[in-house]
């Protein structure tokens, strides 16, 4: 039988037993308050921080770039056209001369005796012609009058004639002998500037013997020449751009600008004026050519410069940073920040790379927000931190 000690103690059990079991109640509560706060906060620190860049459209300017050769736009050699030994030098080398500028001279001594040779030649053919214009003028009269035979009259009008015939011959071996004692004086035949004598003084010089004495180049304007592919025609095509053609449906040409060699960008620019019409089948390649003016010869022919080709403008296209796009097997997409800041996966139609930017033909229209750093973290429908830096 249980005693008032034993009900005591067990009194004080249950007693204890439920302040025991309050208390492990207060600890769970506790831990149940601070795990959901610290969740929580985990939740806010996962929410991914973003940097977004608004949409907007631009004129783009899309160029190609290419290896071009200078040409002078007039490159002409001095040759002699006559034989003879090189008497005089009459220029400085490197030194710009003027069309008709007496360049070389080529010893005359023989090329003048044969036109005063020819030119005896001319009065004697003009003396026999004046000899014989008398004889016709005697004979005619006695022709007319019986005195003289037909026969006579034949003769003298045969020998005036062969006469004539013979002044004829003589002046134009005369005028012959003129000019290529002209040409002992070798003239510039444009305006520019000389090279360097090809042959030295005292030397024979002539068509069958050392003929280049020098050249002249007129850079005043400059053509640069470069190849492009058959792939570029095409893309040309396509952005309805004709090579060396002016186009009436726009307001721009294909030009070029080209670099320096000391890196900086040449201030003129020039227009295509020719594309080869045919493509070079062991290269793949044709020949394109731009003028350039060269007022101050900056450019030297055969200087090898690198060329930049305007080759097509897009009009309020739509550009965004290639970091903002992501390619896979099923396309490229970009994420775009909706309402609430959450994110949506959006695949779009890419055009050409211009720089580090690329053009988007369709999927997204001006004022949306795309993000431009931070998308390795993303999924269609999160919710981002847009940084405050990079609010639009």
């Amino acid at each position: 039988m249980k005693t008032s000690s034993d009900f005591k103690g067990i009194f004080l059990s249950k007693k204890s037993l439920i302040s025991l079991l309050l208390l492990i109640l207060l600890i769970g509560a506790v831990i149940f308050f601070f795990s959901r706060k610290n969740n929580e906060g985990k939740n806010v620190e996962e929410s991914p921080t973003v940097l977004i860049e608004e949409v907007k459209p631009a004129d783009v300017y899309i160029y190609g770039d290419f290896v071009g050769r200078v040409k002078g736009q007039q490159f002409v050699e001095v040759r002699a056209r006559v034989e003879g030994y090189l008497q005089k030098m009459l220029f400085s080398e490197g030194t710009f001369v003027k069309k008709g500028q007496t360049l070389f001279v080529i010893d005359p001594t023989v090329y003048k005796a044969r036109l005063n040779k020819v030119r005896a030649q001319l009065n004697k053919a003009k003396a026999q012609a004046q000899k014989a214009s008398r004889d016709l003028a005697r004979i005619r009269p006695l022709h007319a009058q019986n005195a003289a035979s037909q026969l006579d009259l034949d003769n003298a009008e045969a020998a005036y004639e062969t006469a004539m015939a013979d002044v004829a011959v003589c002046q134009a071996d005369l005028t012959q002998a003129e000019i290529t004692l002209g040409y002992t004086q070798v003239k510039a035949p444009i305006s520019g500037y000389i090279s360097q004598r090809g042959v030295d003084l005292g030397t024979f010089v002539g068509p069958s013997a050392t003929s280049l004495l020098a050249t002249v180049v007129n850079s005043d304007s400059v053509h640069v020449e470069f190849s492009m592919t058959a792939l570029d025609y095409l893309n040309s095509k396509n952005r309805n751009v004709t090579l060396g053609q002016r186009a009436k449906d726009r307001d721009w040409d294909p030009y070029v600008t080209v670099t320096l060699a000391d890196g900086s960008i040449y201030p003129f620019k020039g227009v295509v004026d020719f594309a080869d019409p045919q493509v070079d089948p062991k290269t793949g390649t044709f020949q394109v050519r731009a003028e350039l003016p060269n007022p101050d010869r900056n450019l030297l022919p055969g200087e090898i410069t690198k060329v930049k080709l305007l080759m097509d403008v897009r009009e309020n296209a739509i550009q965004i940073p290639q970091k903002a796009i992501t390619v896979e097997k099923g396309g490229a997409y970009v994420y775009v920040i909706g309402k609430g800041n959450r994110v949506e996966k959006r695949f779009v139609e890419t055009g050409p790379e211009v720089d580090n930017n690329i053009i988007v033909e369709r999927g997204l229209v001006a004022g949306e927000k795309i993000i431009v750093e931070g998308i390795h973290k993303l999924q269609h429908g999160t919710i981002v931190k847009i940084s405050s830096s990079n609010k639009q």
